[in-house]
């Protein structure tokens, strides 16, 4: 295995061209995802957006009523695609699914689960049934002492409540979907998403009774909190050098960035959500905020911006928001 060294970012765009790829442009954009800010009742130690209880970024009225005018004036996109944070937070929350539905468009939740127990938010639960909302629920161990260790005491027991109390409300039954995120402990890519989802299956059945559609297998990316364990603990360079050498070309043209577009919380536009929390702008340099494009789907074409933490969606089966993806 080639050593990436801590202090040497490895050369994206030269791997692509190495493979005869020349940069990555955008297609039509399908989902519109926005991350409505960073304020979370967790703390996660793999959190890239390196939320919590104590960040105070929250996307305004303002800007969330500017979302939905150019959900509104983008017929190509399909799906409103809402994070955080613990997005239920947010104010403007139940707006956003609200409009989004009205107009027609999936609406995906990014949630944590131990949201819904938080006090005051008894209402989320009744509230996804009837929005008719699509979640996506983060779960990255079927044992307590996996899940703890990533999340903080406590979560798992908590997130075995949440998940119960989904499955009465109807999601993960066939007719609302509930999906679960598994994110590595460690500095490892994930396992084979299939055989890892048919083990969660069992687990959480024969011993909560817990049912779920399907589960997402996600890269943790080298950037933000997740960063700098691996600088603390010396492993920054080896798990670059393990995302760099597990390269796989064939997950490139289903990269998330290639259809969507990400609105940071304070309306400025990026390729991704990776991109947004490292402040790397839209490749398309005529939009830079929400205020600068009313159809996404204008922004078909446009170069996306690229970095080193890019081998952390390309590298083995690959990663993005809908999990696997090779």
């Amino acid at each position: 295995m080639a050593v990436v060294s801590e202090s040497v970012s490895p050369d994206f765009s030269a791997t692509l061209a190495s493979h005869g790829i020349r940069g990555l442009s955008r297609k039509s954009p399908a989902t519109l995802q926005v991350n409505v800010g960073k304020w979370c009742n967790q703390a996660c130690h793999h959190c890239h957006v390196d939320a919590g209880p104590r960040r105070t970024e929250r996307m305004t009225r303002e800007t969330a009523e500017r979302v939905i005018e150019v959900l509104a004036s983008s017929p190509r996109v399909e799906t409103l695609d809402i994070t955080g944070g613990a997005p239920e937070l947010n104010s403007n929350f139940a707006m956003l699914v609200e409009r989004a539905r009205a107009l027609g468009r999936k609406v995906i939740v990014r949630c944590n689960l131990t949201v819904t127990l938080e006090p005051g938010m008894e209402w989320l639960v009744e509230f996804y049934r009837r929005a008719g909302v699509e979640l996506v629920c983060s779960l990255p161990c079927y044992t307590a002492e996996n899940t703890d260790r990533q999340r903080g005491a406590g979560v798992f027991d908590k997130s075995i409540v949440a998940l119960r109390n989904l499955n009465a409300a109807g999601f993960g039954r066939g007719t609302l979907r509930l999906d679960l995120v598994y994110n590595p402990i460690g500095a490892s890519l994930p396992p084979p998403q299939a055989e890892l989802e048919a083990q969660y299956r069992d687990e959480l059945a024969r011993n909560f009774g817990i049912v779920f559609d399907r589960l997402l297998t996600i890269t943790n990316m080298p950037i933000a909190r997740f960063a700098n364990q691996l600088s603390l603990a010396g492993n920054h360079a080896a798990y670059m050098s393990l995302l760099v050498n597990h390269f796989n070309p064939a997950t490139v043209d289903s990269l998330m960035c290639r259809d969507l577009v990400s609105v940071g919380w304070d309306g400025r536009l990026y390729d991704c959500d990776f991109n947004q929390m490292l402040e790397i702008p839209i490749g398309a340099n005529a939009a830079s905020t929400i205020w600068d494009v009313d159809d996404v789907g204008n922004l078909a074409g446009a170069r996306i911006a690229t970095g080193s933490h890019c081998f952390g969606c390309t590298a083995g089966a690959g990663s993005s928001c809908g999990g696997a993806i090779a």
